[in-house]
């Protein structure tokens, strides 16, 4: 019985390595075929496994790339469009908290007189009161049909004060002969310059701004008596330094520098009938010569993008001169005149061979010249540039200056069909 059982153990001990047997030989046949596969597979792609396997990691990353830049893309569009929001709200605030008078200063004063004889006596025996007057002031003197007033014409306002304190002092006096217009018209330029002076630290006071060099009060005080196309260029400067304020300070910047540099950014219009340059430049040359920060300097040179803004702060003058140039009642310079200057620009441009586009840009103060590449090279750009800059100052009239910039780009394009 026992030795019965121990066959049948030894038997099926024997069955067991043989199935084990047969059952490696069937891996072993496997494998090899697989070999044979992997090789086939090999010869057939011309890559081993290796390189394989890099092809398929060089896609998934490819593929991660292209995820990656959708997302970012997506992030971006939503970031602009909530920014762009932001800022017109920014600005809708900042316009709604300034309130100020529509209205733009004409090129004539009237001086009222007690009767219509003073108009005899103001013109004088054969017309040498008013010649004097007009001579010593650099002011027309019009003496028409309107009852008891005289007209003072001339588009410098400093002239046209002096003008009228003059003559209203001598109208005042009854005294009129040319010895005593002299005399009156010096006084009256001296009561001009303490006029100048206190009309710029008014400004800082109204402001709330201090430390400012006294050269820079004085030049700050004379913008009271200038003017850009009709508006005031002081009154414009307040305006700009109240809007900065009220965007600096929803954008948590410093507010009392945002206020410095809206009064101070067209300072340069002070002098700029005097030196060549831009008034941006010249400005921001009078902020470093009497001590300003630089980012107040550097804000001032890039309010009208002569040069590229670096600060938040530089962003905002541009944004508070725009919008106070641009309010409704600001400049009396009719749609129909703006349009034409803008189009006679433009046609200059393009009356030069080679010339592609041409953009009117900064409120005419720069004109942008895309020109073709295969008619223009590089070296020929510097000279239309030239000859542009000259036929513009032959044909045109213009306040300011004119920037000219000329682009000439090349693109290659092809289509994945």
């Amino acid at each position: 019985m026992i030795e019965q059982k121990q066959k049948d153990v030894n038997q099926g001990e024997s069955t067991l390595v043989q199935k084990e047997q047969d059952l490696q030989a069937k891996r072993d046949d496997l494998d090899k075929l697989l070999q044979e596969e992997k090789t086939r597979l090999e010869d057939i792609s011309g890559m081993s496994k290796e390189q394989a396997k890099t092809i398929l990691m060089k896609k998934l990353e490819d593929e991660a790339k292209r995820q990656a830049s959708y997302t970012i893309k997506k992030i971006q569009d939503e970031t602009k469009e909530k920014a762009d929001r932001e800022a017109r709200k920014i600005v809708g605030l900042a316009i709604q908290k300034c309130a100020v008078d529509h209205t733009v200063d004409s090129t004539v004063s009237v001086v009222h007189l007690p009767s219509e004889e003073m108009k005899g006596r103001i013109i004088g025996r054969e017309g040498r009161n008013i010649r004097a007057l007009e001579m010593a002031t650099g002011v027309d003197i019009i003496i028409d049909d309107t009852p008891e007033a005289v007209i003072i014409s001339g588009f410098d306002m400093m002239r046209r004060e002096i003008a009228r304190m003059t003559l209203e002092k001598l109208i005042e006096d009854g005294r009129i002969h040319p010895g005593r217009i002299e005399e009156v018209v010096a006084k009256a330029k001296k009561e001009i310059a303490a006029k100048i002076k206190e009309e710029g630290e008014n400004t800082l006071l109204d402001l709330g701004v201090h430390g400012v060099h006294p050269e820079l009060v004085r030049l700050l005080g004379r913008l009271k008596f200038r003017t850009s196309y009709g508006q005031n260029v002081l009154q414009h400067s307040k305006e700009t330094a109240y809007l900065m304020a009220a965007m600096a300070g929803e954008l948590r910047l410093d507010i009392d520098l945002a206020k410095r540099i809206g009064m101070l950014h067209d300072i340069g219009k002070a002098v700029s009938h005097e030196m060549e340059g831009s008034h941006s430049k010249l400005g921001a040359d009078l902020a470093r010569k009497f001590g300003e920060p630089e980012i107040v300097a550097h804000a001032i040179e890039a309010h009208h993008g002569d040069i590229e803004p670096k600060t938040l702060l530089a962003v905002l003058v541009q944004a508070a001169d725009a919008v106070s140039a641009g309010r409704p009642g600001a400049r009396k310079e009719t749609l129909e005149s703006y349009v034409k200057r803008l189009e006679n620009l433009e046609a200059i441009a393009n009356e030069f061979d080679g010339v592609e586009k041409t953009y009117a840009i900064q409120a005419g103060r720069e004109i942008r010249v895309v020109v073709q590449p295969e008619k223009i090279d590089d070296a020929a750009t510097a000279v239309i540039a030239l000859e542009m800059k000259k036929k513009i100052e032959d044909s045109l009239q213009y306040p300011g200056q004119i920037k000219v910039v000329v682009i000439r780009e090349t693109r290659s394009v092809e289509y994945a069909k």
